[in-house]
């Protein structure tokens, strides 16, 4: 069997790790590597998997080669993806985030033809009624 290489560009080393993303809970799981090769996760050598780095805003889990072994048995690629589940879980029962500040009155903090629109943001045009 060939070995698995680094799946980032013009790399040629040998996988030591894979990586998996959770898109809708922004958060990146990286783990050792799976013992098969899955069309969603990523292959990365030992210096990508120490680089890794991920947007602002964005949480990386990573798995430790020791802590890959449970009870003497390997964690297949399987238990990555029931971690990956666990943490989308875990997002969805994530308190809601705390406001900025206090909510403006009814209709905006311009009054009724001023206010905010549908969805929370005002655009950077508003209409300015004529001085009569």
């Amino acid at each position: 069997m060939k070995p698995r290489r680094c799946s980032r560009s013009a790399c040629s080393a040998a996988a030591v790790a894979t990586l998996t993303y959770a898109y809708a809970e922004s958060t990146a799981v990286l783990g050792p590597l799976s013992p098969y090769v899955e069309p969603h996760s990523y292959d990365l050598c030992g210096t990508h998997a120490d680089r890794l780095t991920v947007p602002l805003g964005w949480a990386v889990v990573r798995l430790e080669a020791e802590a890959s072994r449970e009870g003497g048995r390997e964690v297949a690629g399987d238990d990555l993806e029931a971690l990956a589940d666990a943490v989308r879980e875990a997002s969805r029962r994530a308190p809601e985030a705390p406001r900025r500040g206090p909510e403006p009155p009814h209709g905006g903090p311009h009054g009724p033809q001023g206010g905010t629109p549908p969805g929370g943001r005002r655009g950077h045009l508003r209409a300015v009624p004529s001085p009569s």
